[in-house]
């Protein structure tokens, strides 16, 4: 028996995998403990995780919703510099607290989410193994894709691969004081620098939910990156009331703009209008940013909630609109459900970028949202076989990964041999 340590943001997006995997390998028979601040914990007990609470002082417990009101207001680049600056302060803490935390605790092995730059670090320096995860949009630098916060399709062209690299150069000036923090610890630790950002992710073991049918193409990856597939498990997650009952029988078009970036009140307003006039009924999740009564008004009177049961509505879905994050995306083409993405912010326009490249659903951009523009957008991925097939190709493709049982293989062989573990070919 191993005992794992989870690092990663205490954001649902980022806890749902993380933890639903941490329940795997515990099924197994290991030992796995979650170390965020106080408001993880809830997510952490729900999967039956062990919880080790780091960052008290700075982060008391309500302080992660504070931070989602006012990015939740955010989109854009404005959103992109904030989350970077709560990544930022993060990852100091992180360097500050971890490393006592996980000797503490017994860690014999760390599972690091991409957006969690610390934790390899971390690991280097109690020298434990560590597997990097990508809960969200893999994020390994290459100049021939796309950064991850841009809605850029993917080309082979030279012209692209200059715009990928201005890009590029834009997302290093603004995470620089990221990177400047852990460069200052690796030296007080007297461990080798960091020449560029793929350098924090584990030599050992990669892992993304995605599988490789969702992503542009990418020759050079390292050896031991493994498209895996999403990390679903409903008994790893806090259980979500839901009127079933009030479901008509029609279609189903499931809405939901996810946990953060979700207070843009008249985004729901535009998809409830969009939607009037279908023969479908509409099921709104508002994600906690506001209750269903405010929302009351809604045009076609759809079914609003506060929080939905995500897995269960999905196998009933026939049309999800989304923000694009990369759990519901994911989740979605699990259930073979084709999408109209309206992407807000950080990897959302990534994401969207790729169910349109798949031809898995349409992409309405925020700064271009208009009622008329996202009805047409809706009419036309309902209408069109094409978007149905290839989520269905898709979900057959997610099917052949593996999932969170492929995931736990590879991380119990990288503990069990101690060198990389190679993604089958």
């Amino acid at each position: 028996m191993t005992h794992f340590g989870i690092i990663c943001p205490a954001a649902s997006g980022h806890l749902n995998p993380l933890t639903t995997l941490g329940y795997e390998l515990q099924r197994r028979g290991h030992r796995v403990t979650l170390f965020a601040i106080p408001d993880a914990e809830s997510k952490a007990l729900a999967a039956g995780l062990h919880f080790y609470p780091i960052g008290e002082s700075e982060y008391p417990l309500g302080t992660t919703a504070q931070i989602f009101v006012k990015l939740g207001e955010l989109s854009g680049l404005a959103a992109l510099q904030f989350t970077i600056s709560w990544i930022q302060k993060g990852t100091a803490m992180m360097l500050r607290e971890a490393t006592q935390a996980l000797k503490a605790a017994g860690v014999e092995a760390l599972l690091v989410d991409q957006v969690s730059p610390a934790g390899g670090t971390v690991a280097e320096f109690l020298d434990i193994p560590f597997v990097s995860v990508s809960a969200a949009l893999m994020i390994n630098r290459d100049s021939s894709v796309p950064p991850f916060n841009t809605l850029w399709s993917y080309s082979p062209a030279w012209w692209a691969q200059l715009r990928n690299q201005a890009g590029y150069r834009l997302l290093d000036r603004i995470s620089r004081p990221i990177q400047e923090t852990i460069a200052e610890y690796r030296r007080e630790w007297k461990l080798p620098p960091h020449v560029g950002s793929n350098d924090s992710y584990s030599k050992l073991a990669q892992l993304s939910q995605q599988p490789a049918e969702f992503e542009f193409p990418r020759p050079d990856l390292p050896p031991c990156f493994h498209f895996t597939g999403p990390y679903h498990n409903p008994a790893s997650r806090e259980p979500t009331p839901f009127p079933f009952e009030k479901l008509t029988g029609q279609p189903l078009i499931y809405a939901s703009m996810g946990t953060i970036q979700n207070r843009l009140m008249g985004v729901f307003y535009s998809i409830a209008e969009a939607c009037v006039g279908l023969d479908a009924q509409l099921v709104i999740s508002l994600g906690g940013s506001a209750s269903p009564e405010s929302l009351s008004e809604l045009p076609g009177s759809p079914l609003v909630v506060g929080y939905a049961p995500q897995l269960e509505l999905l196998q009933k879905a026939t049309l999800t609109i989304t923000h694009a994050g990369m759990n519901t995306t994911l989740e979605s083409l699990s259930n073979g459900v084709p999408m109209v993405a309206i992407p807000i912010t950080n990897d959302q326009p990534g994401v969207a970028a790729r169910i349109a490249w798949t031809g898995a659903g349409e992409v309405v951009p925020l700064s271009r949202l208009t009622v008329p523009r996202l009805r047409s957008a809706i009419a036309q991925v309902l209408r069109a076989e094409s978007y149905k097939k290839n989520a269905l190709r898709l979900q057959e493709a997610i099917r052949r990964a593996g999932g969170v049982s492929r995931a736990a293989d590879v991380i119990e062989e990288v503990v069990v041999k101690g060198q990389p573990v190679l993604a089958q070919k």
